[in-house]
């Protein structure tokens, strides 16, 4: 995605003047929006906490964070999913939501593994969630024994430096040993992987103009693009006290809010420079991305759908260690009808014919330099009961 990007404006004689005395205004997000990133805090006695402190640093769609724990049990913990952060117009069957719990599992799991931990993960413990909709049952059920046969996980020093990246990469080709770490990365996991290259340019112009395509009709559907400025956080107090959603903290957005001159409750026009600046914008780093991964699962209950996400975040930590960064490019796989035809596309292009197959994951990969963390809300604001 590049959600956090939505506003590029040119012209105008009150916006040029009322920014004029900014540009010593820093972009940088508040320090507490991102202090979870620093890892556990000191004097953490709770073993349980100090695997959450890791486990919340999981990519989640729009950075939602929808994960709730209840560490009532001694030596447990209880996943259940957030209902008030849920994404209905751009994920209508929750399947990303899902995966984002288990991206939250994985980093659990690793984290559990660095303190001689073993995690015994049961989903959805009470029964698994029907394919439409998700209920308030829990997700899964974690239960923590010391075990003097589990190994730490070489990928848990990546945690803390897996950032996504949405910026521009440059066209070198991903290493072929960086390329197989990826790989073997997720082989726990009954999924097919696959990457396309500056090997295959006829394949790998087919997946940028379906990125294109898909892209711009999330930007020029009214419900789904106000479905993201709903987690738009603008400025340092708006990041500061969500710590969650799509944060933008340049000076130029920040005081066209200040102006009244960003209504997030209207989605712009089509042809609005909002929307014609982002499309190209998105195109140009499309344009420029030299390699594209994908994980494909036959069958997509509610724990294929989990267990994708458990091996997604071991593909981006595994890439993490070796250079590479990437960025999910969700649009194509939302199963809403404007994407209709993004979404056949990329199954033809994948050979994953639905029903039968689901490309659950499809990301820009390459090298890029570095970018900071998202915000993160900290353990506390996860915790369903305080202990």
């Amino acid at each position: 995605m590049n959600r956090r990007n939505f506003v590029r404006l040119v012209g105008g004689g009150v916006v040029l003047a009322a920014t004029a005395g900014l540009a010593g205004c820093s972009s940088e997000l508040p320090p507490e929006a991102t202090a979870a990133w620093s890892g556990p805090a000191a004097g953490t006695t709770d073993v349980r906490r100090w695997i959450l402190s890791y486990a919340i640093l999981a990519p989640h769609s729009h950075n939602l964070q929808s994960w709730l724990v209840d560490l009532r049990q001694p030596g447990e913990i209880t996943l259940y999913c957030d209902h008030t952060r849920m994404l209905p117009e751009t994920d209508p069957q929750s399947r990303p939501i899902m995966m984002s719990q288990g991206t939250f599992l994985e980093l659990l799991d690793i984290a559990a593994r660095q303190k001689g931990l073993r995690a015994d993960i049961t989903l959805f413990p009470q029964g698994e969630f029907g394919p439409a909709t998700l209920d308030k049952r829990p997700v899964a059920r974690i239960v923590l024994a010391a075990d003097a046969a589990v190994q730490p996980d070489p990928l848990f020093a990546q945690i803390l430096h897996r950032h996504t990246n949405r910026e521009a990469y440059d066209m070198r080709e991903p290493a072929a040993a960086a390329l197989e770490a990826i790989t073997a990365s997720v082989a726990p996991h009954p999924l097919r992987t696959g990457f396309a290259g500056p090997a295959q340019p006829d394949v790998l112009q087919k997946h940028r103009a379906i990125a294109m395509d898909a892209w711009r009709i999330e930007l020029v559907t009214p419900r789904t693009i106000l479905e993201s400025f709903k987690v738009l956080r603008v400025g340092p107090r708006e990041i500061a006290q969500h710590r969650d959603g799509l944060s933008i903290n340049t000076p130029m957005v920040r005081t066209l809010t200040a102006l009244g001159l960003f209504d997030r409750s209207k989605a712009p026009a089509p042809d609005d420079a909002a929307t014609t600046g982002q499309i190209k914008d998105f195109n140009a780093k499309v344009a420029a991305t030299p390699a594209f991964f994908w994980m494909v699962t036959e069958g997509n209950d509610r724990k294929t759908q989990v267990n994708a996400g458990r091996a997604y975040v071991r593909a981006q930590l595994a890439a993490t260690a070796h250079g590479l960064v990437m960025q999910p490019l969700s649009q194509a796989l939302q199963e809403y009808p404007e994407q209709a035809q993004p979404y056949a596309d990329i199954h033809t292009l994948l050979q994953a014919p639905p029903p039968r197959y689901t490309v659950q994951m499809w990301a820009r990969l390459g090298y890029a330099p570095p970018v900071g963390p998202s915000p993160r809300r900290g353990v506390d604001a996860h915790l369903m009961t305080a202990t």
